[in-house]
């Protein structure tokens, strides 16, 4: 019989509206969750872990850092494997975070609900039983950490919320999802290249992902840079290209010593440096990492571990390198 250890942190999965306030808030039980199955599970041991409960949107770095630190230590302590349900604002970058510090090859699956629990159609207790499947499939092992709603599955890496309230709202781009589960069934569809794992005392989280966007000025990368900021995550223009007010002072703030990735705001594709006058160019010249297609919050993640480690500028690009792909 399979051990899979079911954490709970909160999130809409969890979730009821108070009727005094009309709020919805975060407050059903682990265990309460694990009673909310319709199906039975056959060979599978369910062990139910609260690790918090709250929304989502109120993790933080350190957090989900002690998560990941719990999910290990769940595993080394004799669980096949572990399912966290999580809310889904900020899902991805917590099983992001799990998958860059996840010691052997048990699978860990993430998932939640985009409907609260009393909803009549929620959808926790079938995305529960469909990820307590995954976790416990044979296939699953070497996946890595995943995210596993609406009978697909997806890698860490490459999952995105794409829609605020359906669903089927986590995809994966042009990489696609790792594989489906159909009546119970777990299929295997194709298995992750870029992994790697990490084991830092300790992470850095004054780490700031910056969007761009028309016009946008160098005022708060400036400001941020001289109060305490150790690194910067740009989700820039296409290709990887800023205003040339903000490439000129992301090559300062490079020269100060303190790093500065790129990113793009284009759902697909990878960043390159190509163009000069201020763009792409001109900041991968200029020391900013340009991170192939991880997108920002994935990169925010990976460089608060990295600095963490305390890797000096090269080591830091190399796996950056590796894991932009």
């Amino acid at each position: 019989m399979k051990k899979i250890c079911l954490i709970t942190t909160g999130g809409t999965i969890a979730s009821r509206r108070n009727s005094e306030t009309g709020h919805t808030v975060a407050g059903v039980s682990g265990h309460d969750l694990r009673a909310s199955l319709h199906d039975p599970l056959p060979d599978i041991e369910l062990e139910v872990e609260e690790f918090c409960n709250i929304g989502s949107y109120a993790f933080d770095l350190p957090l989900a850092f002690a998560l990941a630190a719990r999910i290990n230590a769940k595993l080394d302590g004799g669980c096949d494997g572990v399912v966290v349900t999580h809310g889904t604002d900020t899902m991805e970058e917590s099983a992001y975070m799990a998958e860059l510090l996840l010691r052997g090859d048990k699978p860990v699956v993430f998932t939640g609900a985009q409907r609260a629990a009393d909803q009549p159609d929620t959808d926790g207790p079938r995305n529960i039983a469909d990820a307590v499947r995954l976790a416990a499939a044979p296939a699953a092992r070497g996946l890595g950490a995943m995210i596993c709603f609406e009978q697909e599955f997806h890698a860490a890496r490459d999952v995105t919320k794409t829609h605020t309230s359906r669903v089927d709202t986590f995809m994966s781009g042009e990489h696609g999802k790792l594989g489906e589960i159909d009546a119970g069934q777990v299929f295997v569809h194709r298995r992750p290249t870029l992994r790697r794992t990490y084991a830092p005392a300790a992470l850095e989280p004054a780490v700031e992902l910056v969007k761009l966007s028309m016009g946008s000025t160098d005022g708060y990368l400036r400001y941020a840079a001289a109060h305490g900021t150790k690194a910067f995550v740009l989700e820039g223009f296409g290709l990887g290209n800023a205003p040339p007010a903000v490439t000129a002072a992301a090559v300062e703030i490079v020269r100060a010593g303190i790093p500065v990735i790129m990113t793009s705001r284009c759902p697909k594709g990878r960043v390159k440096p190509v163009y000069g006058n201020g763009g792409g160019r001109d900041l991968a010249d200029g020391g900013v990492i340009f991170a192939g297609d991880l997108n920002g919050p994935k990169a925010r993640i990976l460089a608060a571990l990295l600095l963490g480690l305390g890797l000096d500028s090269e080591a830091l690009r190399a796996e950056i390198d590796y894991l932009g792909g």
